[in-house]
């Protein structure tokens, strides 16, 4: 009986090493985004400080439970927002389309989030777009996630492309 005892100690011992093991990886698939993208607040201050840098907004159209959503944001968006040298590059921001969230739109007249996709015509989630300080989309909106190893690419060119059409007016 007692070598039976002593077996099962290296058995729990490693039982409690995967247990943690899984715990930790479990974990981490669940853990909230470091670096959540901003819901908008007001498009009328966002659009200003997008004049004073001349750059665009990418704009993600999301809903609750859109794993794909979720997808973009940890794959490509987070680590795009968090990263300082895209201040000077594009503002990130986020919409949900299922939330009557109050907002400014770009003239500063009071909207909500679900009204102001449903004028962008995002019904389809995710969607992303890229827009002007006056709200205009300026460049090929991206819907869905066509190849996740590909999607970021797809997102600096739709960046690129509308941050060209901004620096190439005449101010």
């Amino acid at each position: 009986m007692a070598r039976t005892a002593m077996a099962q100690k290296p058995r729990r011992a490693a039982l409690l090493q995967h247990l943690l093991a899984l715990a930790i990886l479990t974990w981490a698939a669940w853990a909230p985004s470091a670096y959540a993208l901003t819901s908008v607040e007001d498009f009328a201050a966002d659009a200003r400080l997008m004049r004073e840098r001349r750059i665009p907004m990418l704009l993600l159209f999301s809903a609750d439970g859109c794993s794909w959503c979720e997808h973009a944001r940890q794959m490509v968006l987070d680590p795009m927002a968090a990263d300082p040298g895209n201040a000077n590059r594009v503002l990130i921001r986020q919409v949900n389309i299922d939330h009557r969230t109050r907002v400014a739109d770009f003239s500063g007249k009071p909207t909500t989030h679900l009204d102001f996709a449903a004028l962008h015509k995002a019904r389809l989630t995710p969607t992303l777009m890229v827009l002007d300080a006056d709200g205009r989309e300026i460049a090929e909106a991206i819907v869905g996630v066509r190849l996740l190893d590909f999607y970021g690419t797809y997102v600096d060119r739709a960046i690129d492309a509308g941050l060209s059409r901004i620096r190439t007016r005449t101010p």
